[in-house]
């Protein structure tokens, strides 16, 4: 009961108060003072969406974003560089070489052990049946037992040797004997052919084989063909910067490496040369960079790439008269004599498709 009654207590002091509170308001502000503060609150969202209504009601100004900002922005826009390409200058060079023409020296063991052979073969043979082949006490076998009374033996170019003799076994050579020479043996079949018959009053002259070393090897000319029979011949080009190099030049328009390298023949020796180009695909390659960078319009050379073509040479000279590169000179040399005038750096790209002989 006495709680109910606080209750009531309460209420009443709150509605009091807050007449109180309203009529305070009313005579502080006349123009509001009939107005509750929740009517207040609906009259101003009702005013909010009037000017709202009437916001989307009236047009829009229009604002040519794109017109203002577009001149703005380009000021501020760096102009883009132009691009520049870094790139080699690719070339076609062409290693031209004359194959040997005779066959190589032979070591002294391989000249003693081809003479062994022989000698060896005299041993296991059975003996010369002489009247099979000549008729007795003709001069046919009068010349041949004068012969084989001097050397001991049919073959001519072993040496003094009998196979059959007490000293058949001892058919090796000392060092430094002549008879494994292959010169000494050529003189001793030439001289058993052209001795003369008691029929004959002169001995019959043999025509004599070409000797190894040729002319040009006495004199040393590098350009001359003839020389170092038995050894690779490379030619080599002094360029205008007095560089000796192989024969090369810029691939032009749409021509292969083969095609590049036949035109680099011709341009650089002429057409009195008999050439063949073996194969499409190159047998080496150099790389030489600038120390400095060349502009070439929008390109940037760094350097150059010279692709090499195998290529052989059967017939005629080179001849420089009519050349397209200006070269000053040419020369004809094997592997040794070329690596003292390349370069260090050139040599050590091109040695691997060089021959040792």
């Amino acid at each position: 009961m006495e709680a109910s009654v606080r209750l009531l207590h309460r209420y009443e002091m709150s509605a009091t108060q807050h007449t109180l509170r309203r009529a305070f308001t009313a005579q502080a502000h006349p123009a509001k003072g009939v107005i509750c503060r929740s009517c207040r609150a609906g009259i101003v969202r009702r005013h909010a969406s009037s000017s709202a209504a009437a916001a989307e009601a009236a047009p829009a100004p229009e604002i040519n974003i794109l017109a203002e900002q577009i001149p703005r922005t380009a000021e501020h826009i760096p102009k883009a560089a132009p691009a520049v390409t870094q790139s080699y200058q690719m070339r076609a060079g062409v290693v031209l070489s004359r194959p040997p023409q005779i066959t190589r020296d032979l070591t002294p063991f391989e000249k003693s052990f081809f003479l062994y052979q022989r000698r060896l073969n005299e041993r296991l043979a059975l003996p010369f049946t002489r009247y099979f082949y000549f008729r007795k006490d003709t001069p046919a076998d009068i010349q041949y037992k004068r012969r084989v009374k001097e050397r001991q033996t049919p073959a001519r170019d072993i040496g003094k040797y009998n196979a059959y003799g007490a000293e058949g076994w001892n058919d090796e050579l000392l060092v430094g004997a002549v008879e494994s020479e292959p010169e000494h043996q050529m003189q001793e079949l030439l001289k058993d052919a052209e001795e003369p018959t008691k029929e004959e009053e002169t001995a019959t002259s043999l025509e004599q084989p070409m000797p190894r070393i040729t002319e040009a090897d006495k004199l040393n000319d590098q350009k001359s063909l003839n020389r170092l029979l038995q050894r690779t011949l490379y030619l080599l080009v002094q360029n205008q910067q007095g560089r000796w190099v192989f024969p090369n030049d810029i691939l032009q328009g749409r021509e292969n490496l083969h095609m590049a390298a036949e035109r680099v023949l011709v341009q650089t020796g002429g057409i009195n040369m008999n050439t063949w180009v073996v194969g499409n695909a190159p047998i080496g390659y150099y790389k030489f960079d600038l120390l400095k960078p060349v502009v070439d319009g929008p390109n940037q050379v760094l350097g150059e790439k010279v692709f090499f073509m195998k290529a052989r040479i059967m017939a005629g000279q080179a001849d420089l008269a009519t050349n397209l590169f200006g070269l000053k000179d040419f020369k004809w040399l094997s592997g040794e004599e070329l690596q003292t005038h390349v370069s260090p750096l050139y040599w050590k790209s091109v040695r691997g498709m060089i021959l040792e002989r």
